[in-house]
């Protein structure tokens, strides 16, 4: 029996896909079960110069967090519809830029919580165990077999700044251990089981043995653990950052190490990282005693990156299908029902008063019956979904792309 392709208004094959920074076969895989079949796919990230010689004819574009969607390159690409970051963050694109070209920016905000969670825990029990000395005296050949400096994690305090998706997740493996879980967040949140909620920063970090970052790359939280904020740690604590570079002084970190106050440290991110696997790598905390040092790996196991692909290119195909754009950072979000017998018509435009009325008197003026009508609005664009009568589609297209702070228009179906 020979499959029957979806009616839409488009040739399938003619929408080129780039994807680089070597994103999981599962987005190609996804998107060719849904007759999407032009994908270029890449195992490096693209620097500016690349991207502007080869991006004027890409309707979608995936990276990961390396490749750079500048301002530059959105001017430079016309036919770009949507961009998928196959990670947590869009830090990589420049969202203002993309708003206002009416580029739809889409990611995975929760796809690796798991992966992110086990490793928080598995380097918090390393590094009270003390094994990353161990484990360098054993390849020495020295045999270190004592039980200084090496606690259990039961029953010792962890401390978790950030609640959210990875910090609550942290919260409930780390009490199923037997741990007594304390969080802090600037934004009110219910407790996973029975954590703890402080009312300060630094009433979290004098009670903490183990202290782990899980917050957002923020003004607010630049810096955040300073020379300062160190030293009001607990003496003999560890600190874990699998958040973002920007939130840690490394320089602090390192004589507070020196010192004895901080025992252990685990650092998956850092404020300089190399643009590729296997460029050189520098730390100020490379051969300290005790420290955990991974290459951004928080996020990297083969789970979360097949459920990351398969996220983010789910979501570019219902926009590229359907309109739907939950989960945009850039157009407002809508949730779309799948419409039958009818042309769907997507327009984007400045959020200026008036538009919506002059839409609709366009519709009215060519005698056109609208069966449904959607509308969000964001500080900087609108969203107008219109569903109407096939026999009209390629008119009111035409007419629509004439209202006045228009960006860009579409037609499904």
């Amino acid at each position: 029996m020979t499959e029957v392709k979806e009616n839409l208004s488009y040739p399938k094959e003619n929408i080129k896909i780039l994807m680089l920074e070597g994103i999981h076969p599962s987005s190609v895989e996804n998107f060719n079960k849904h007759h999407f079949t032009n994908v270029e796919r890449h195992e490096v990230a693209w620097s500016e110069e690349e991207l502007l010689e080869n991006i004027e004819d890409v309707h979608i574009i995936g990276v990961r967090s390396k490749t750079q969607i500048t301002e530059k390159v959105i001017k430079k690409a016309p036919k770009l519809k949507a961009i998928g970051c196959f990670c947590i963050g869009t830090n990589q694109v420049d969202l203002e830029a993309a708003t206002h070209a009416g580029v739809t920016v889409f990611n995975s905000p929760y796809s690796n919580t798991r992966s992110v969670a086990e490793l928080v825990i598995a380097e918090s029990i390393m590094l009270m165990r003390r094994i990353p000395l161990r484990d360098k005296k054993a390849h020495e050949g020295i045999w270190l077999k004592d039980a200084k400096e090496s606690y259990e994690v039961r029953g010792k305090n962890i401390g978790i700044i950030g609640y959210g998706h990875i910090g609550s997740q942290v919260s409930v493996l780390a009490e199923n251990l037997g741990m007594n879980v304390f969080y802090y967040d600037i934004e009110p949140k219910l407790p996973m089981g029975n954590a703890t909620r402080v009312n300060s920063l630094n009433m979290l970090l004098e009670q903490s043995d183990i202290v782990t970052l899980h917050v957002p790359a923020t003004p607010q939280t630049e810096m955040m653990m300073d020379a300062g904020k160190l030293a009001q740690m607990k003496k003999g604590s560890i600190l874990l950052n699998l958040s973002r570079g920007s939130v840690v002084d490394i320089s602090a970190l390192k004589n507070a190490m020196e010192s004895g106050h901080i025992s252990g440290a685990a650092i998956d991110v850092y404020p300089e990282e190399p643009e590729s696997k296997g460029e050189p790598f520098h730390s100020e905390l490379r051969n300290l005693p005790n420290v955990i040092l991974t290459p951004h790996i928080g996020g990297s196991t083969q789970e979360a990156q097949y459920n990351i692909g398969l996220d983010v290119s789910t979501k570019l195909i219902h926009f590229i299908d359907n309109g739907t754009t939950v989960g945009s950072h850039s157009v407002p979000p809508l949730n779309l029902p799948v419409q039958k017998n009818t042309h769907r018509i997507l327009h984007i435009h400045e959020n200026k008063p008036g538009v919506l009325s002059e839409i609709n008197s366009y519709l009215s003026e060519m005698d056109i019956n609208v069966l449904s009508q959607y509308l969000k609005t964001n500080e900087y664009i609108g969203y107008v979904v219109l569903d109407i009568d096939k026999k009209h589609g390629d008119k009111a297209l035409k007419e629509l792309g004439k209202v006045k702070h228009t960006i860009r228009t579409r037609i499904l179906y």
